[in-house]
């Protein structure tokens, strides 16, 4: 007997079903049935349920307490597979997938649905064009042929299968929700902001940084508007490019000093201010829908909410039910690792082996014992700093790194050619993305350890002395990171789904997760199993994403009450 089934929901409302055999053709009758959770609740014996998408059914299943341990997102896989064929961008439905494969006109894809404040997650996705069992089992089959077809058919079938498993915790996360204390956030809105005025206008605290951002300048000026901040410096005789923070807080003015203050405090008010509270957050839970493999390095992105923005200082909202608490787990050094094992590079793969700091022990190789500037050569490597010291450290890191460093300069000159750049396991970065600086932001690649004071990601330039932006080199630049966090954002799903299966025996729940950070909610007496638990699926995740190497992928783990006391 087959474990695998397919299933599709039908227009009636019913579901149909059927075993699946070698081939991903039916290997017994289509099955109609009545209901959906008693369908999937009556076959336990199943191993892998083969669906449309995860979106339209898990959610469903799960308010019904029907949870399943895999599954195969078909229009998930069509992406990574038209990805890997270098058709990006083209529609990624079921229906233009069957359309393709009958040579038919092929459908656009729907429009993404918008996030509504404080809902669950949808029981189905609107607009979606149903696709009969029938004919959804045949662009399933023809998926595997075309797995067959790429560069590595093991590590593409490794990637689709943890991309699926992705979105089966994406979905248990939505339901879950991440623990919040209306109260705390309440607290510490207050102590920032202080009163709110009638109207809806700018708190007291934000009022009184205005005026004296007037008062430095001489004339009446809007700190929220950047044209006027601009006018004002300019007036003053100081020529800026923009009012962003790493550009204005070196100026000789006085009105940097409220003016940065003032932009820090206008961003927590207006993205997690009191009507963010009253929007998002119902019940002591903040929902805000996880969406896996949103961007295409494969990291994770939310529908609303800015769930993967939470400024620092709101973190202390992020309270543990009375008698549980929050483990929360953060990837060391996760860029030079994974470096370390696409590169196959003997040094770099020793060192990141090690128990001991990593930058730290590259320092010591290569930097005379410089931890500072061995960090930079090593980011600078995976960013592209393209002048200054960068330079100078980029030639020491290639005469003790010679293979780490060949890997991303290989795949900048990829990019620089418009030729397609692969992760590890297969996910491809489009000849088009990564114009320019804009590209990656919208990318979603992260800037590691450079976390501003919002809790959120800023620019290169922000870290990298000299920095260049611009376009001629971008796409080199954008290829030269995809390779290594895209391959960081392939082994955090297969990280992701062994800490799922762990947490499956347990009343521990995960409700978060970022790039290279994960939040466990877990009852006190199942910390200690749930830190050994993550440590144990970094490394299994190691070894089925790269292979045995000597890479270890170290968490720094806490176990606290508030997310704020984690770091």
């Amino acid at each position: 007997m087959t474990d695998r089934w397919a299933l599709a929901p039908a227009e009636d409302g019913g579901v149909e079903i059927a075993p699946l055999g070698p081939d991903g053709l039916p290997a017994g009758p289509v099955r109609r049935e009545a209901d959906l959770s008693a369908a999937v609740r009556g076959r336990p014996e199943v191993a892998r349920w083969v669906w449309r998408s995860t979106a339209e059914v898990y959610p469903r299943l799960l308010a019904t307490g029907v949870r399943v341990e895999r599954c195969y997102d078909i229009e998930d896989a069509e992406t990574l597979l038209l990805g890997h064929e270098g058709r990006h961008g083209e529609p990624r439905s079921a229906a233009a997938a069957l359309a393709r494969l009958r040579r038919l006109p092929v459908p656009p894809d729907p429009p993404q649905r918008s996030a509504e404040p404080g809902a669950q997650s949808p029981l189905f996705e609107p607009q979606a064009v149903h696709v009969p069992l029938a004919d959804l089992v045949k662009v399933y089959a023809d998926q595997q042929r075309r797995h067959d077809t790429t560069a590595h058919p093991e590590r593409m079938r490794l990637l689709t299968a943890a991309e699926s498993a992705g979105m089966l915790v994406a979905a248990e996360m939505n339901r879950a929700g991440l623990p919040w204390s209306a109260e705390a956030h309440r607290r510490v809105l207050h102590e920032l902001l202080g009163e709110r005025y009638a109207g809806g206008g700018e708190p007291r605290r934000l009022a009184e940084l205005a005026d004296e951002v007037s008062a430095a300048f001489g004339r009446r000026v809007r700190p929220d508007l950047p044209a006027d901040v601009i006018k004002a410096f300019a007036q003053a005789g100081i020529k800026v490019r923009s009012t962003r923070r790493w550009e204005i807080e070196s100026l000789d003015h006085p009105a940097v000093k409220p003016l940065v203050e003032y932009k820090k405090l206008y961003r927590i008010w207006v993205a997690h201010g009191w009507s963010w509270l009253q929007d998002w957050v119902r019940d002591g839970r903040f929902r805000p829908e996880f969406l896996a493999g949103g961007t295409v390095t494969g990291r994770w992105v939310t529908n609303g909410g800015g769930g993967l923005q939470i400024p620092k200082v709101i973190r202390r909202a992020v309270v543990a039910d009375p008698g549980w608490r929050l483990v929360v787990a953060d990837a060391d050094q996760m860029e030079p690792r994974v470096l370390a094992a696409i590169s196959r590079d003997p040094g770099l793969m020793e060192v990141a082996g090690r128990e001991t700091d990593l930058y730290q022990s590259v320092s010591d190789r290569a930097f005379a014992g410089d931890r500072a500037q061995a960090k930079l050569a090593v980011l600078g490597a995976v960013y592209g700093q393209t002048s200054g010291d960068g330079l100078k450290n980029l030639a020491a890191l290639r005469r003790r790194f010679p293979r780490a460093v060949a890997y991303v300069d290989e795949a900048a000159r990829a990019g620089e050619e418009g030729r397609l750049v692969r992760t590890w396991l297969g996910r491809t970065c489009p000849p088009a993305a990564g114009a320019g600086d804009d590209a990656v932001e919208e990318a979603g690649i992260p800037v590691p350890d450079a976390e501003d004071e919002q809790g959120g990601g800023s620019g290169p330039q922000d870290w990298v002395p000299g920095y260049a932006s611009t376009n001629a080199r971008a796409r080199g630049r954008f290829a030269r990171n995809f390779v290594v966090q895209g391959s960081a954002a392939d082994w955090a799903l297969l990280l992701l789904a062994a800490l799922r299966r762990t947490c499956a025996d347990m009343a521990a729940e995960l409700v978060f997760f970022q790039h290279d950070e994960v939040i466990v909610h877990c009852p006190e007496e199942e910390a200690e199993a749930v830190v050994a638990a993550i440590r144990e699926a970094a490394e299994l995740a190691g070894r089925l994403t790269f292979g045995e190497t000597p890479v270890r992928f170290p968490f720094t783990t806490a176990v606290v009450e508030s997310y704020a006391d984690a770091k």
